[in-house]
């Protein structure tokens, strides 16, 4: 077999999994005219061909590439293609005016809930602070005089904030949540830094959506 014949030779590769090397195998027979066949295995798992497939030069294959290449028959089958999608009705939508649908785990806007009595849901347990990766969150707290602790600050900085939802998971309470709103852009810095006051009207704003968002979404938290 000639130097080219080698390197032309296509091979099924498969990575081992045990020692992270890369194998190479191919089988060859002798044919009775002396070529050399290339024979690969073919249903054996872990095997994947990584060539080009060699063409076929019996006359039907090469009648039929002759016929496309002088008739245009890929251009023509593209213009029916187009032609096809004409008629169909179109995927966009006219937004803002028509909006898609948000799945219930879509991460938007943060906001704090409160519970239906209009008590604030937050226990400035801090958990979100502190799993918080992009360390956006800025909480400070005190105990009120009947005991419980509550916020005095609920600071976040939106322009850090990845959106992994982490602090929503930590929450014990649902307090702090991603809502469904994504249209909240701003033209200065200074509006994208959330206070206690933002979050907490954003989530008067938002409550019923977040509310029926966590119902339907229960069954996997």
């Amino acid at each position: 077999m000639s130097l080219a014949k080698i390197f032309s030779v296509s091979s099924r590769v498969r990575a081992s999994g045990v020692s992270g090397v890369i194998v190479k195998r191919a089988q060859y027979s002798s044919s009775s005219e002396g070529n050399v066949e290339k024979v690969y295995p073919q249903n054996i798992p872990g095997y994947k061909y990584v060539n080009a497939e060699e063409q076929d030069m019996s006359f039907r294959a090469m009648s039929d590439r002759a016929a496309q290449t002088m008739f245009w028959t890929e251009l023509a089958r593209g213009f029916a293609v187009t032609l096809a999608h004409i008629f169909k009705e179109p995927a966009t939508i006219n937004y803002p005016f028509e909006k898609g649908p948000l799945s219930p785990r879509f991460r938007g806007e943060h906001a704090l809930r409160r519970y239906p009595s209009g008590e604030e849901r937050c226990i400035a347990c801090k958990l979100c602070e502190a799993i918080c990766p992009a360390q956006a969150i800025t909480i400070e707290a005190e105990e009120r005089k009947d005991g419980s602790r509550r916020t005095t600050r609920y600071d976040i900085d939106m322009t850090k904030c990845i959106y992994c939802g982490f602090c929503q998971e930590a929450c014990p309470v649902d307090a702090i949540v991603e809502g469904p709103n994504f249209e909240f852009t701003t033209e200065t810095h200074e509006e994208l830094l959330y206070n206690k006051e933002k979050l907490l009207s954003n989530g008067d704003k938002w409550e019923s959506e977040i509310a029926s968002n966590i119902r339907a979404d229960h069954l996997y938290r």
